[in-house]
């Protein structure tokens, strides 16, 4: 019953986009707003996270401080150009997700280093 509910919802949500002119422009558009808060929330995130552990980065030493801030880079990267590189398929898949893995176990790598001192 529940499962029927949600189709239901999802339906009358689908009908405007699918039959009333520019319903795909209004979608796209709340798709883009979607992902604007999105973005939004991990930047406030990033910044609260800094903001409990800034005794730690800077206590870092310079080496580990740019694996850290690099492999952000590389993440945010990824996501700039998630698009471009997952849109083809094939190898950019491939690399998007290699890329993506590595900055993870990176920073993984990092954070584990900081807690031995």
């Amino acid at each position: 019953m529940r499962g029927a509910r949600n189709i239901a919802i999802i339906a009358v949500i689908a009908i405007p986009v699918a039959f009333l002119p520019g319903g795909g422009q209004a979608a796209e558009a709340a798709i883009t707003v979607l992902m604007m808060a999105f973005l939004a929330t991990l930047g406030f995130a990033a910044r609260q996270i800094y903001r409990e552990n800034q005794l730690t980065y800077d206590t870092l030493p310079d080496d580990q401080r740019a694996v850290l801030l690099g492999s952000v880079g590389v993440m945010v990267l990824m996501v700039a150009g998630a698009d471009e590189l997952l849109g083809g398929g094939g190898f950019g898949a491939v690399l998007w997700v290699t890329l993506l893995a590595c900055a993870v176990l990176a920073i993984i790598g990092v954070w584990t280093r900081s807690r031995a001192y």
